[in-house]
């Protein structure tokens, strides 16, 4: 049953060293302020699962709270790639990072899978690809109605979900709409779901395309205007490409990232979120 409270609250109630956590959004409604709240209470040895570790992921792992990255693309939208996991998985800095690459049609049927309560996904993939080769999580397993082989990982069951959405009505229930992502099956196959929204108003009046997550599902909601920033929220700001385009030359460098970090993160908090869309508004 979902419960309103304070990201910072949310994040301390529900977020523990050494978890397995989710912070989903496909380039759309991507939860930066509920990762950098987490950041702000500084936990370790995380699992990070995400299909496309961006720069959310590239600040965490830089700040040397994962251990490991589940995921299908790592890369900063449009830009290259993320030079804090390159250092970290190269040159172990600030901590050596374990990384398990798969596709992404994979990590869409492990979160289907872990939503429905099933330890491992079963679908068509893989043939020819090398991952297996370097991926021990990668397991082929025969039909036993058709003998066809079939590829089968692990589901994703994270012990906390943090999404991002539009909105969430007075009960607790959430209502995502644009691209939807991965978010709603990477919530439901979650221990703990944390949705930050844009507003809180009297009735959804939700269409018959929208996704809604209702308020039983979910575990706390926090009112987080501009809570996605960079990326962006169908309907209420653009995404802030000049973002993107700094933090390439940002990440570049250690000293430079670090000193970034304790200026815009560590200092600030998640109201700051608010005033940086105002001129991205539509």
């Amino acid at each position: 049953m979902a419960k309103f409270m304070s990201l910072k609250d949310a994040v301390s109630e529900n977020l523990s060293d050494g978890d397995v956590v989710a912070f989903e959004g496909f380039t759309h409604l991507i939860p930066h302020a509920a990762a950098h709240e987490a950041i702000r209470q500084g936990y370790k040895n995380l699992t990070l699962i995400r299909m496309t570790p961006d720069v959310i992921y590239d600040q965490m792992i830089g700040m040397g709270m994962a251990k490991k990255v589940i995921f299908s693309y790592a890369g900063n939208p449009g830009v290259g790639l993320l030079r804090r996991l390159r250092d970290a998985v190269e040159n172990g800095w600030p901590n050596k990072l374990e990384i398990e690459e798969h596709s992404h049609s994979a990590m869409a049927n492990a979160y289907e899978a872990g939503a429905a309560g099933l330890p491992l996904a079963v679908f068509r993939g893989y043939r020819g690809a090398g991952l297996a080769e370097v991926n021990p999580n990668i397991k082929s397993i025969t039909c036993p109605f058709t003998g066809e082989i079939l590829a089968a990982i692990p589901s994703n069951r994270p012990d906390v979900t943090f999404i991002h959405a539009q909105k969430a009505d007075k009960k607790g229930n959430v209502m995502v709409e644009g691209i939807i992502g991965i978010q709603k099956e990477a919530a439901l196959a979650a221990k703990r779901a944390v949705v930050t929204v844009e507003e809180v108003v009297d009735d959804l009046n939700n269409h018959p395309n929208a996704t809604v997550l209702p308020h039983w599902a979910l575990t706390a909601v926090c009112l987080v205007p501009g809570g996605a920033h960079p990326s962006y929220a169908h309907g209420y700001y653009i995404r802030d490409n000049a973002s993107y385009l700094e933090w390439d030359n940002i990440a570049a460098d250690r000293d430079r990232f670090t000193a970034w970090m304790q200026e815009n993160v560590l200092n600030a908090t998640a109201e700051d979120f608010a005033t940086r869309v105002e001129s991205l508004r539509v």
